[in-house]
């Protein structure tokens, strides 16, 4: 009897854990702007072609509009305000110059090139203006030095003039926490990865809480972004199943792997190929 006592007292344990493990990945579903973003493929970072066509940048862009696809960019907020269209805080990869993105104002980044061409690095409301009423973005918001807050108002207050379909996603939650104030109806995306101790200069429990989506109940996100290989993962499932959130699948670079997300309902976020017209 007392073993039986202590196996159904580990039962409920566990239960009330998954049940609690549950809870903290809430997510919204039934969000109508949904919608306007099923369907379509998305060029990572525009349909970029190295080293002639940099990511990010115009030329990118409209090349995926050429093709009918929508686009993944990545936005930043610079000290004096501007929004500019750039993955790395870190200059160097991108433009060779030394320093952080987040340090300059809108002279010092019209002076920068990307990649060993003359393209310069994108404002925000340039890459809009293409869009605008055409072709649907996912809109990755890049915090950097606490500005998360900064840069959810800025990014918030120009989308509220944006006539077309778009959605907005993060690694920070902390971004998310703030949409989810601000703007609730925005489709809003949790970003994640197998992250590992190290990764992104985070501590082992920040990659731990990332990469099991523990934070959820507070940003209660529309979909999960996730890295491709590590969609199979549990939370991701778990997400999808018990709380029918959507998701989004980063980045596909065989036509195997885009196959297999839109089979799942993904939304596929391409790169380095040509998946051709849906």
């Amino acid at each position: 009897m007392r073993l039986l006592a202590q196996i159904l007292f580990i039962a409920a344990l566990l239960f009330c854990l998954y049940g609690l493990f549950l809870l903290l990945l809430r997510c919204r579903r039934g969000n109508p702007r949904w919608a306007g973003l099923e369907g379509r493929r998305y060029a990572h970072r525009g349909f970029h072609d190295k080293p002639a066509i940099p990511e990010n940048s115009l030329p990118a862009f409209r090349r995926a509009l050429e093709h009918g696809w929508g686009a993944e960019l990545d936005v930043h907020l610079l000290k004096d305000g501007t929004l500019a269209v750039f993955h790395d805080s870190d200059l160097r990869r991108c433009t060779g110059a030394a320093g952080t993105i987040e340090d300059l104002d809108r002279a010092g980044l019209a002076a920068l090139r990307l990649e060993g061409t003359a393209e310069p690095v994108p404002l925000f409301d340039e890459v809009l203006a293409l869009f605008e009423g055409r072709a649907p973005l996912i809109i990755e918001l890049k915090s950097h030095g606490g500005n998360h807050r900064a840069l959810t108002e800025a990014v918030s207050a120009r989308l509220d003039r944006y006539r077309g379909d778009f959605c907005v996603e993060s690694f920070d939650p902390r971004v998310l926490m703030v949409l989810k104030k601000l703007r609730p109806g925005f489709v809003r995306g949790q970003l994640t990865m197998a992250f590992h101790k190290g990764d992104e200069g985070l501590p082992g429990w920040q990659c731990f809480v990332l990469r099991n989506l523990l934070l959820n109940f507070l940003t209660v996100p529309d979909f999960i972004a996730c890295r491709f290989s590590d969609r199979s993962r549990l939370p991701l499932r778990l997400c999808r199943r018990r709380w029918g959130a959507h998701e989004a699948s980063w980045t596909l670079r065989k036509p195997e792997e885009l196959a297999a997300a839109e089979a799942d309902g993904s939304l596929p976020i391409f790169e380095t190929f040509d998946p051709g017209p849906k």
